[in-house]
């Protein structure tokens, strides 16, 4: 637990400085920088693994499962492709479109050739035979899940931020900075906790933490404080850093030390791809429910109605005594007053419809969170666990 633990160390770091290093990026270079920063980073990763890492090593070769890697990134790629683009402005046909469908096809095809292949083969890409633990696969729907809300909700906050708030890509980094930190303090200390307590106390503690920072996160609004955006930040660190380590310890522990390489990595796999589709399908939640109160709001309030005018007639008035300023002169451009004020009307109520979305969103992140929660409670007792790693390790 306590190696587990300064491990989430590591993580905790790609929270905090991912979103500010690409937020800098983006402010000062280009939005491509962010894609293009982690060529040598790989780089610099992969030599360090190969000179720092020392692992198990088994005396037999393996071959690469070339067909396993590229059924998976079919499988993948078109599926988060569906997913994303279904609801895309330039997509007419939605879900039902020619496009889409073909993209889940060949997904569902991706999925076929991927299974068949890696339980064949003898040495496959990812051993999926390792879900057949008990700990292990019940501690990845977890991790699935937890992916799901999180990553998704990491992708929403700064477009609320930069859209809503006008933060700059920078300060929309900035705000995650707590977040690692946090999760980085408390990440050993919860690995030093799971090794005398039962790991699931804090893993369960962690992810309550979690889903309420997320539904303190749906009460936003176009004048929201700094700090309301960043106490459930903090609330999340602490929850991030009391749930992923206890719950690495419980699904590692019975692994076998030759297979520990393989399920370290596929655990890592699974959160990733739970993240993946949660940026996917948050989004197109997100853009659904943009639509939906775009629509309530242009119901609710016609141009016909009385609050409509009065508030046509104040805009009108506040345009006229402008004078001699950028929106004065745009609006003598313009020749129509009336006009001009309807359209900054109809702009604050699309910056309305969206705060109303993103908190929509917000919310069906906190119920997905509550869901991690559950599988949780059909671990293995604590007790039973450590007992199978001392036999083991002895």
């Amino acid at each position: 637990g306590v190696a587990l633990g300064f491990w989430g160390i590591a993580a905790a770091a790609s929270v905090s400085f991912g979103p500010l290093i690409g937020g800098y990026l983006i402010d000062n270079i280009s939005w491509q920088a962010i894609f293009d920063v982690n060529v040598p980073v790989g780089i610099f990763a992969m030599l360090a693994t190969f000179i720092i890492q020392r692992e198990y090593k088994t005396e037999n070769s393996r071959s690469f499962d070339l067909t396993g890697f590229l059924s998976m990134g079919v499988f993948l790629c078109s599926l988060l492709i569906a997913l994303a683009d279904a609801n895309a402005s330039w997509n007419i046909g939605g879900w039902t479109s020619p496009f889409i469908l073909t993209c889940f096809g060949v997904s569902i095809v991706g999925l076929i050739v991927f299974l068949f292949t890696e339980f064949r083969t003898e040495h496959p890409l990812i051993e999926l035979r390792l879900f057949k633990n008990y700990n292990f696969g019940i501690a990845s729907v977890t991790l699935f899940i937890f992916g799901l809300g999180m990553f998704g909700s990491t992708f929403i906050l700064p477009l609320y931020l930069q859209n809503s708030l006008s933060y700059t890509a920078l300060q929309a980094g900035a705000v995650f900075l707590p977040v690692g930190i946090i999760q980085a303090f408390i990440s050993p200390i919860a690995g030093m906790t799971a090794d005398k307590i039962n790991p699931k106390i804090p893993a369960i503690i962690g992810i309550s933490l979690m889903a309420f920072s997320m539904y303190l996160n749906s009460f936003q609004s176009l004048f929201s404080e700094h700090l309301q955006i960043m106490i459930p930040l903090i609330i999340r660190g602490i929850g991030m850093g009391l749930m992923f380590t206890p719950l690495s310890t419980i699904s590692l522990a019975e692994i076998p030390r030759e297979k520990m390489a393989q399920a370290s990595g596929l655990f890592n796999v699974v959160r990733q791809i739970g993240g993946s589709f949660g940026v996917a399908i948050l989004s197109t939640i997100l853009t659904q429910r943009t639509t939906f109160h775009s629509t309530i709001y242009s119901q609710s309030i016609p141009k016909t109605s009385l609050l409509f005018q009065r508030t046509v007639q104040g805009f009108q008035s506040f345009i006229q005594h402008a004078g001699g300023g950028p929106i004065f002169n745009l609006a003598l451009q313009m020749d129509n007053v009336t006009l001009k004020a309807e359209t900054m009307i109809g702009q604050y109520l699309a910056k309305q419809a969206f705060v109303h979305a993103v908190n929509d969103v917000f919310l069906v992140t906190t119920c997905i969170t509550i869901a991690g929660l559950i599988p949780i409670f059909f671990l293995k007792n604590s007790k039973k666990t450590k007992t199978a790693k001392a036999t083991r390790l002895g």
